[in-house]
């Protein structure tokens, strides 16, 4: 799968989001292991703390149907870079062996990063 056709699946999951608060909708492609895609989109909530974003909804869905070897994940968004937050960027390390890709674009540019690299001193309890 290259890069284009996944940050391609994440603009449409992008057009499912609800975001009626932030108007920032965001989508994203997870890609698996062995060739699977699992797609999520960010769901606010007027509390916002109970908000999830795209990137923790296809993390979430993959892990619910047995997937949790992960090779790269698309996040788009128009407007902004759409750089996963914190929260995200510690779930997603929850699955990484150091080498996922994480791709961002907002339909202008594009921008690519190892997971490691943007989380670089994640939490783990093997440490």
């Amino acid at each position: 799968m290259d890069d284009e056709k996944l940050i391609e699946l994440a603009k449409n999951a992008s057009n499912k989001a609800y975001a009626p608060y932030s108007k920032y909708n965001v989508g994203a492609a997870l890609l698996t292991e062995d060739g699977k895609i699992f797609t999520g989109c960010n769901v606010e909530n007027a509390s916002y703390g109970l908000t999830i974003c795209a990137e923790r909804v296809a993390v979430f869905k993959a892990v619910s149907e047995g997937y949790k070897k992960f090779k790269a994940i698309a996040i788009f968004a128009k407007g902004a870079l759409p750089y996963p937050c914190g929260a995200c960027r510690q779930v997603l390390a929850e699955f990484d062996d150091g080498e996922m890709d994480v791709i961002i674009s907002n339909g202008e540019s594009i921008k690519k990063f190892k997971l490691k690299d943007l989380l670089p001193f994640s939490f783990s309890l093997s440490d």
